[in-house]
């Protein structure tokens, strides 16, 4: 078989149909030019609508009005590639895709693996009032009531554990990394 023979045969376009398609090309490239302010992307909007609107020319109705039919086959594709653009970046030289890094995924399990441990170390007491007070978010009072203690006693015991868990972990400063922003908060949160 040639090469010829597996394309489908197509039948000629009607000579009217051809006409009112190369009378609407200039409107079309005025009108992408417009939504792509870009010639050369805007040449190749219209080829390709050009192409399409000839693969389906069986679909347009005569009597229709050719050129509106065409500027909705175009604004259709660029509406298509504007999607498929926005989660592109173009990156020719690869400037971007260098400075782009992941973070490794075993970072965070090591060091939910080390606050465990170093919760695993501490006074039951200690570690009751700072999973309740750091990682469940009860207040002191609330603690306390559970606790069945004076608030002024889960306070030190959080105050204590804290500071026990950062000497374990080998933290600085004890609010900085065990804020409730910070990452280790959020373990602590998974452990309760």
């Amino acid at each position: 078989m040639t090469a010829q023979a597996e394309q489908p045969i197509r039948e000629p376009i009607e000579p009217s149909l051809r006409d009112a398609m190369l009378k609407s090309t200039p409107h079309l490239r005025a009108f992408a030019i417009s939504l792509t302010n870009n010639v050369d992307r805007a040449d190749d909007l219209v080829q390709e609508t050009l192409m399409r609107a000839i693969a389906n020319i069986a679909k347009f109705q005569p009597g229709t009005n050719m050129q509106a039919w065409l500027f909705t086959i175009l604004r259709n594709l660029f509406h298509s590639e504007y999607r498929k653009r926005r989660r592109e970046v173009e990156d020719a030289d690869g400037k971007y895709a260098a400075t782009l890094a992941v973070q490794p995924e075993q970072g965070a399990h090591l060091d939910f693996e080390d606050l465990q441990h170093a919760l695993a170390r501490l006074p039951a007491d200690q570690r009751e009032a700072v999973l309740l007070v750091g990682a469940s978010g009860f207040s002191y009072e609330q603690a306390a009531e559970i606790c069945g203690c004076a608030v002024g006693t889960i306070k030190s015991r959080v105050n204590r554990a804290r500071n026990r868990l950062a000497e374990l972990l080998h933290f600085e400063d004890v609010h900085e990394e065990l804020g409730p922003d910070r990452m280790d908060l959020t373990s602590m949160q998974a452990v309760a």
